[in-house]
């Protein structure tokens, strides 16, 4: 019989709620951790600034962000260059997934995946490197007849960057 008492005298403790203080459990730093939570809005932001302009490259907004991140290029570059090149993809040689008048715009490429990730490379490659790295500097290279070229990226950049219409928080890239 007491062995009975002392396991319900047990279970009855394991029980019975205790008060905890968070001095306890995380010592007396006073401070609350928080996650920082970071929102990507890039990929979103191209893509809701792609749609607006009708273009058949808005489904590959990511594949621009991610590209511009792997070759450390500004994201918004190869975009603008596309909208001056070819309207943002809609005037252009069928068929090459070439947006952004490379080569003369007769290269072909297998894909847009394709045609973004190479030509956001060799922007890195051989302007960036050289530190061209802004429109003004590429522009006399990249289109050297065309004197506006360069204010027109620049242009097309800053709208891509400030645009905010139809911003869906469900699509945008959160990381903790």
């Amino acid at each position: 019989m007491a062995k009975y008492f002392v396991f319900l005298a047990i279970f009855v403790t394991l029980l019975t709620p205790k008060t905890v203080f968070a001095s306890e459990v995380a010592g007396n730093s006073g401070a609350l951790k928080v996650p920082e939570v970071r929102v990507d809005t890039r990929p979103q932001r191209l893509a809701s600034f792609l749609e607006s302009m009708k273009s058949p490259l808005a489904p590959y907004a990511q594949a621009f962000v991610e590209a511009a991140d792997r070759h450390q290029i500004d994201w918004r570059l190869l975009a603008a260059i596309a909208g001056v090149e070819s309207t943002f993809g809609q005037y252009m040689i069928t068929g090459t997934y070439n947006a952004y008048g490379w080569g003369g715009g007769t290269i072909r490429f297998k894909s847009w995946e394709d045609s973004i990730d190479q030509v956001s490379k060799a922007l890195a490659e051989k302007y960036y490197a050289q530190g061209r790295n802004t429109p003004a500097k590429i522009g006399p290279v990249y289109c050297p007849p065309n004197p506006t070229w360069s204010k027109n990226v620049s242009w097309f950049m800053e709208k891509i960057e400030n645009y905010q219409e139809n911003l869906d928080i469900s699509k945008l890239n959160l990381t903790i």
